[in-house]
């Protein structure tokens, strides 16, 4: 067997691993953020709230980033998970820090405004985007 090919067999498993614990994670986030705040975005989105949904995804995306780079800096399973766990739940504050600065927008969101949901999508990527490369030092 070439050594590509043996490098793959072995390090196959290891990345499904890793991505299996990153996207563990995510989901955690997101169903713990979907429960600690006030606002049912969830509910909302199968309400067709369209604003809803921009804000959801922009949670989700704001949760992947620092994943993604937790992912990228750590060496095994264990660091992936601390990591994870580290950046999901600093992620998850800065965004109900963002929700409470930005106190009428959410209420806006509920309304279905879709622009108040980007001005709480670009806070919630710009603190994902720091703590992702907080991660690289």
């Amino acid at each position: 067997m070439s050594p590509e090919i043996q490098a793959f067999a072995s390090g196959f498993p290891l990345v499904m691993l890793h991505g299996a614990v990153s996207l563990g994670l995510l989901v955690a986030g997101c169903l713990l953020y979907a429960l600690l705040t006030p606002h049912r975005e969830i509910q909302m989105i199968r309400e067709g709230n369209a604003a809803a949904a921009v804000s959801f995804g922009g949670l989700m995306a704001g949760l992947a980033i620092p994943l993604a780079a937790s992912l990228a800096a750590s060496t095994s399973v264990i660091e992936v998970a601390l990591w994870g766990v580290v950046v999901v739940a600093l992620q998850l504050l800065a965004c109900r820090i963002v929700d409470v600065v930005f106190s009428g927008l959410p209420q806006r969101v509920r309304e279905g405004d879709v622009s108040a949901a980007g001005v709480l999508v670009a806070a919630k990527l710009s603190a994902a985007l720091i703590f992702a490369a907080a991660l690289f030092g």
